[in-house]
């Protein structure tokens, strides 16, 4: 199967790197050019646009950063009038706007797949995938998810619940992780020994093993990581929005989002999440 891929960051050239490994022809693309070395290198073809990455391709993922981004190459896409291949979006971005990109997609060949899992785990083929769309173009696209990743979960004809879910799976990561940061900064205050805290925090199971490879950052690392703030300010954004349609208001999603807004102000945008940590530490009166 020929694969397009979408989207040079740190995911998009993760799962390039995943397909190449298995053995797929993959073509790449990239709004900036010079991000696609490492995919070229290992055997890629690099295109000069979406439309030419998805001329011969039988199948094309979007790995982008937000909706906007989705929207313009979905849009460009669409603008050459041939059904052409299944599209498969595995950004994380709002279910109405995984919606919209269906309603764009030539032929509506269209499916969601947002990923679980990280840039490594996606190259080692340890990430997991949430599939919604068509059953029979979720089906056409059976290689990738079979292969690529270690195991995928169909979550029904709309494409906007497949988002829901990785919404939701975000929110619980991401609010753990800001009160583990809390409990940090506490404990440190308390005068804990921190290698007893350290060790704690991995054995307790209060703590979830999501969250065990962040502890060392939480508690003094440099924050080096591809989920950064300003990307977790966003997916807490869309989480808090997913219970608007009935009215209600979700305070505790609103307040992590807060959190982790503060900390992409302060300097700390491009840091993975657990800087989230750092607004807390600069708190703390010298």
């Amino acid at each position: 199967m020929r694969v397009a891929v979408l989207g040079m960051g740190v995911m998009g050239r993760a799962m390039a790197r995943r397909l190449l490994t298995l053995g797929f022809p993959v073509t790449v693309w990239n709004r900036t050019p010079g991000r696609a070395e490492e995919p070229v290198g290992l055997g890629a073809v690099e295109a000069g646009s979406p439309a030419e990455a998805a001329r011969d391709a039988e199948a094309v993922l979007l790995s982008l950063a937000d909706d906007r981004a989705v929207r313009d190459v979905m849009g460009r896409l669409a603008a050459t009038g041939s059904e052409g291949p299944v599209v498969a979006d595995l950004s994380t971005v709002a279910p109405a706007t995984t919606r919209e990109l269906r309603d764009l997609a030539p032929g509506r060949r269209f499916v969601a797949a947002p990923v679980l899992g990280g840039p490594q785990a996606v190259a080692e083929g340890q990430a997991a995938v949430l599939v919604g769309g068509e059953r029979d173009l979720v089906d056409t696209l059976k290689p990738v998810w079979t292969r690529a990743f270690a195991s995928y979960s169909y979550c029904g004809a709309d494409p906007g619940a497949a988002l829901a879910f990785k919404l939701l799976n975000n929110y619980l990561l991401m609010s753990g992780l800001a009160v583990l940061a809390e409990a940090t900064v506490a404990g440190r205050a308390a005068g804990l020994d921190e290698t007893l805290l350290h060790d704690f925090l991995l054995r307790w199971p209060t703590v979830a093993p999501a969250l065990h490879n962040r502890v060392d950052d939480v508690l003094g690392g440099d924050h080096r990581g591809w989920f950064t703030t300003s990307l977790a300010a966003k997916d807490l954004r869309l989480a808090a929005e997913l219970a608007e349609p009935d009215g209600v208001d979700l305070p505790i999603v609103r307040l992590v989002g807060r959190r982790y807004e503060e900390a992409a102000a302060g300097g700390w945008g491009d840091a993975d999440i657990g800087a989230i940590v750092e607004p807390l530490r600069a708190r703390r009166p010298r």
